[in-house]
């Protein structure tokens, strides 16, 4: 089927959900450690408490990508009713998180709003594929790196502003301990998930199936159970997976274990670093947990400021040296944020009485780079060398590549690599600036797909 080149516009549209999504995932990145350390958890089980996302994106993603693949309404489309539905399961999770009144309960609403963000960010990956020419997949998938900054930095910096402009205060919680501003940032939330899909969702039109695929997707209901046809698709595109996908395995492992590690433990790692204490109950960790937003809304504000002009130089140097670089930098980036601090100020910004920007804003710039790569790139490369009608399935298995990494990262932090490191949350943080160099490494040694560039 010939695809039609979609205008910039049509193309930010179709793609205006994504933004939902990972303002979602941002609330999640952010405040989720903090959340659980209001409700009386240690810093040594959290890397157990954060085991939702990859358990649910490792269950539900492979599992909608191919019944996506399998799916067609004339009515309602392929990807679009798992966009909907994803977004709405959310919303009620975002809605709901805040009231927790224990660590299980958090827990138990992180495992359902994981899983009804995964049903929606799967089907988006393969959406692209759907759409686009394959001369648009750079664009395509950049722009998803646009929204995932956007969305996320708007996430991490509500309860920031909320603070700042003094509509709450930094001292006002809720019964269980969790502040108001959080409390309002989740609602907002939940208002971005639903309301941003729906705008993807009635402005965009998906190309129906070829009579060829049409008497496939005939077939396949034939065949009857559903589940065993999923695993069957699953396991087949597992045993058939191109040799550039094998090898994007070690390039995602490292750096998704790494982000992970920085996820839980940044905003302890802030605490003793800047204000030498990690007592939850002080207000300089509640400070760390406000800086954390900022910081990582100021690596998803370069995310988005980038990611346009990233696509260029993915033209001319090909994805995988960009990958490369862009790793290295964020690497770099995290072993020094140690030596960084909040009080010498780097430059100030011209908004109201003025913005002081601080040295430890530094690493969020280079870990903005990474992060919009980390976006994008691996989805060029993945997208050049799969068949189009297996797209969702083989977007749902890459996604393994994420999660997989996490999981390990979740057991052996727990157990063993916090005790390693001398149970100090700034080698956590020093681990995964290592592991995303390492993981730029194995990115100069991808067999590059004839039509990559």
């Amino acid at each position: 089927m010939q695809k039609k080149k979609l205008s910039f516009w049509q193309i930010m549209t179709m793609n205006f959900g994504f933004f939902g999504v990972q303002f979602s995932f941002g609330l999640q990145q952010s405040n989720m450690s903090a959340i659980y350390k209001y409700l009386g958890a240690s810093e040594s089980e959290l890397p157990l408490l954060w085991l939702a996302g990859p358990i649910t994106g490792l269950i539900v993603q492979p599992i909608i990508g191919a019944i996506s693949d399998g799916t067609w309404s004339p009515r309602f489309g392929r990807r679009k009713p798992f966009f909907l539905a994803g977004a709405l399961i959310a919303s009620i999770g975002l809605l709901i998180m805040p009231y927790s009144s224990s660590i299980w309960m958090a827990a138990s609403l992180l495992w359902i709003l994981d899983a009804a963000n995964n049903i929606a960010l799967e089907p988006y990956r393969a959406f692209i594929s759907d759409k686009l020419p394959e001369k648009q997949y750079s664009f395509g998938f950049l722009v998803q790196s646009f929204f995932t900054g956007l969305g996320t930095t708007m996430a991490n910096f509500t309860p920031a502003i909320l603070v700042s402009f003094g509509i709450l205060a930094l001292s006002d919680k809720m019964d269980n301990g969790i502040p108001v501003s959080t409390y309002w940032a989740f609602g907002i939330g939940a208002v971005a998930s639903i309301g941003t899909i729906l705008v993807s969702v009635l402005t965009t039109s998906e190309y129906p199936p070829t009579p060829e695929e049409l008497e496939a997707l005939k077939k396949r209901k034939k065949e009857g159970n559903l589940i065993v046809t999923t695993v069957k698709e699953i396991y087949g595109a597992m045993k058939e997976m191109p040799k550039p996908m094998v090898q994007l395995i070690p390039v995602m492992f490292f750096p998704w274990y790494a982000m992970f590690c920085y996820w839980q433990y940044l905003t302890s790692a802030l605490s003793l670093s800047l204000y030498d204490t990690l007592d939850q109950n002080t207000s300089f960790f509640n400070q760390a947990q406000l800086l954390t937003g900022n910081l990582n809304g100021t690596y998803n504000i370069i995310c988005f400021m980038v990611a346009f002009a990233l696509i260029p130089i993915a033209r001319k140097f090909g994805a995988k040296r960009l990958h490369f670089f862009s790793l290295l930098l964020g690497g770099a980036a995290l072993l020094i944020m140690p030596y960084l601090n909040d009080t010498d100020v780097l430059f100030t910004l011209p908004i109201g009485s003025g913005v002081t920007v601080s040295t430890i804003y530094l690493f969020a710039f280079g870990l903005g780079i990474t992060w919009a790569s980390m976006m994008a790139m691996p989805y060029q490369i993945l997208a050049s060398s799969i068949p189009s009608d297996k797209t969702g399935v083989y977007m749902g298995i890459f996604n393994m590549f994420i999660v997989i990494p996490m999981i390990i990262q979740i057991f052996s932090v727990q157990y063993f690599v916090y005790d390693l490191l001398g149970q100090n949350p700034i080698n956590i943080i020093r681990l995964a600036g290592v592991f995303l160099i390492i993981g730029g490494i194995f990115t100069l040694f991808i067999t590059s797909p004839k039509n990559e560039d």
